[in-house]
């Protein structure tokens, strides 16, 4: 429901004979809903502003005029006598309906929208067998919004959910109308792409067909479809998702309602990536022969070779790597698996981010990401939200146009569909905060809920510590930690890297860090490293080690393996991932791995019985069971445990550098949408646009 506009006064309104109380200054259609009737709308969306455009939601009201009203745009008012099912509302209904139809082609059994679509269904209701209108339809010519929409606007009806939504959630004014009356169309102007990584949810809110998904076009009707509630990855918000499959394959992923999250928006990547679960996949072992190249094999042969290698050598001589994408249970099993065979370097930290080591509100979003709507001042450094995170963008947006909510930027300066004051990109601007006559720094003191986001661009860099524990002295000095508010907020850029520092893969103090290794690899003592699902450009310079790679697709860390381990994706396994703001989320499988691809946890408790280090698992329960003895938290799944405030980072030099965004591309940060044939096809369309601008 939108926001209500008085919520301390109440007022009475009767519901087809039903009283009931509600906020002063919802609509009648809201308070027709929470008396518990359905009313039937097209234009009308919760989360959008108010058009009236369709009059499919009209109802009687008294006192009133004579005829039914449209329920979205009218204010319920103390004493209305509201009636939904009458004779006079029907007609009217009907009315509309029959109006809608005149130019709607009837291509039911041809259209994707079929079996899920808003008109079909209120058709079935409101419809009729016959027509008063036998002049011909209105058709109009196709439009062009890039690789990801599929048009078919001789279905619009005008209810301009799409231009909305583009304007007010995405933030981007690529979607108008043009003309007026029969002669409107909705359209991009001069034929361009709609420029925004959360395009495709105007697939979502169309009713009626007019925008479809351009991949997933013809493949399979909605009855035909397994669905399996499950949580995204391809950024570290763990926005909810459904993932939709026919056989054993992925066609499709929608989003699912999470207030507290990606409330029921998600990115372009999320949506369309799946298509890199089919291409260049690891589905069986590989080993290196003499020849220097790499040969289908069995597991036994596999892991007999990785212990002939581990045999020879020391712990201090081994590293373990985990990737972006790592679970909780392969993070815990991988870590109890090195430190059985006293290995100290393990490290889930692959960027370089020097977080994890003072305490767990010093590597999470503490306000959680519905606390954006509390704030009232926010300052957002070394982080680009709009590539790293678009639905948390779109969340601040969205506050942004609340109002009252001023935001500052240290950073790269880049369109972050909201206005801010920009203080500069180089680290050693963080230092302008401590002046009392900047601006930022007044409005942040005076604030009652101010907010710091800090992105990995601040972090990754050998400054890191520093810029943690300068921010988090000014976090303190501004009142963003308060008894009832914690603003100090981390945004990760990976989906597996909370979980993986909750339980712990973190290297000793003797141990080295994976900024340490790739960095000085030429001169380390390292002869063996095992990267799971580690695909980081770094990893093609360990061309002296003994590399196993256990992953699922064949990206960077499979071009330098000795040995090769096919662990399986998101889809294909049920895990457990913690998003930025510390939240446990259950992931289901949806399909089978392919070929004789395993979920990691499992490949590593079956080398644990080659080199007689058994590890204490045998089931997902039971492994399950030793997470939660040991990290409690863990087990309160979809809730967050408030951490304890502690003094992370360390007082140091900021050294001068440029606050980057490690990710550059945000179309290609992972292994699964590197290889996704539709990213690559957005990459083209969107980023040489950017290049040639």
């Amino acid at each position: 429901m939108q926001k209500l506009l008085n919520k301390s006064k109440m007022i009475k309104v009767t519901v087809d004979n039903k009283e009931i109380e509600v906020d002063e200054g919802c609509t009648v259609l809201q308070a027709c809903e929470l008396a518990g009737v359905e009313i039937p709308r097209f234009c009308y969306h919760d989360r959008l502003s108010i058009a009236g455009n369709c009059r499919m939601c009209l109802v009687e009201v008294k006192p009133g005029p004579p005829k039914p009203q449209a329920s979205c745009a009218l204010p319920a008012a103390n004493g209305q006598i509201i009636s939904t099912n009458s004779k006079l509302v029907h007609d009217a209904r009907k009315g509309v309906m029959e109006f809608l139809l005149i130019n709607h082609p009837l291509d039911c059994p041809i259209c994707d929208q079929g079996g899920e679509c808003d008109l079909q269904d209120q058709a079935m209701s409101f419809g009729s067998d016959k027509t008063r209108f036998f002049e011909n339809k209105r058709a109009v010519e196709e439009k062009s919004m890039g690789p990801l929409i599929k048009t078919n606007m001789t279905r619009c009806i005008h209810c301009t959910r799409c231009v909305r939504f583009s304007t007010e959630v995405a933030g981007v004014n690529d979607l108008g109308a043009l003309g007026r009356g029969e002669g409107m169309e909705i359209t991009t102007y001069l034929e361009n792409s709609i420029d925004s990584e959360l395009s495709a949810c105007v697939i979502d809110l169309c009713p009626v067909g007019a925008l479809t998904s351009k991949p997933y076009a013809f493949n399979a009707r909605p009855w035909e479809l397994s669905h399996t509630e499950t949580v995204d990855v391809m950024d570290a918000i763990g926005s909810n998702i459904r993932v939709d499959t026919k056989g054993n394959q992925v066609l499709r992923v929608l989003p699912r309602l999470n207030e507290d999250i990606n409330e029921e928006w998600i990115s372009d990547k999320t949506r369309y990536a799946i298509d890199g679960l089919k291409n260049q996949r690891l589905d069986k072992p590989y080993v290196r022969n003499e020849n220097g190249s790499l040969e289908e094999t069995d597991w036994d042969t596999a892991f007999n070779k990785i212990k002939d290698n581990i045999d020879k050598i020391k712990p201090n001589e081994i590293a373990c790597l985990l990737g972006d994408l790592i679970d909780v249970e392969a993070a815990y099993a991988a870590k109890t698996l090195f430190q059985k065979l006293n290995v100290e370097n393990i490290d889930c930290r692959i960027d370089g981010a020097e977080i994890g080591e003072h305490g767990r509100a010093g590597y999470i979003f503490n306000s959680k990401i519905n606390g954006i709507d509390e704030a009232d001042a926010l300052l957002i450094v070394g982080s680009n939200p709009k590539i790293e995170a678009p639905v948390l963008n779109a969340r601040i947006r969205k506050r942004y146009l609340q109002g009252n909510f001023p935001i500052a930027l240290i950073g790269e300066n880049n369109n972050l569909t909201y206005p801010f004051n920009y203080m500069g990109s180089k680290s050693i601007d963080i230092k302008k905060l401590r002046d009392k006559n900047n601006e930022t720094y007044k409005i942040l003191m005076n604030a009652e809920r101010p907010m710091i986001i800090v992105g990995m661009g601040a972090l990754t860099n050998g400054s890191g510590p520093a810029i943690l524990y300068e921010l988090r002295e000014l976090g303190e000095l501004f009142g963003v930690i308060k008894k009832d508010w914690n603003g100090f907020n981390v945004l990760h850029t990976s989906a597996g890297r909370t979980g993986a520092l909750d339980v712990g893969c973190l290297p000793s103090k003797k141990g080295l860090s994976a900024k340490q290794i790739f960095s000085g690899i030429e001169n380390s003592n390292l002869s063996f490293i095992w990267l799971i699902g580690v695909d980081n450009k770094e990893v093609l310079n360990l061309k002296k080690q003994f590399v196993v790679y256990q992953g699922h697709h064949g990206d960077a860390g499979a071009h330098v393996a000795d040995v090769i381990l096919p662990g399986a994706a998101y889809t294909e396994k049920n895990c457990t991932y913690v998003n930025t703001e510390g939240r446990p989320q259950l992931a289901k499988q949806a399909v089978f791995p392919p070929g004789e691809a395993k979920e990691d946890w499992k490949i590593l408790r079956a080398f644990s019985d080659y080199i007689n280090c058994k590890l204490p698992f045998d089931t997902l329960d039971s492994l399950r069971e030793k997470i939660y003895n040991e990290f409690p938290h863990l087990n309160d799944i979809d809730n967050i445990e408030k951490p304890k405030w502690s003094k992370f980072g360390r007082k140091g030099e900021i050294k001068a550098f440029d606050l980057k965004s490690p990710i550059t591309n945000f179309y290609k940060t992972c292994s699964i949408s590197r290889t996704s044939e539709t990213m690559a096809l957005c990459d083209g369309k969107f980023n040489n646009k950017i290049a040639a601008e």
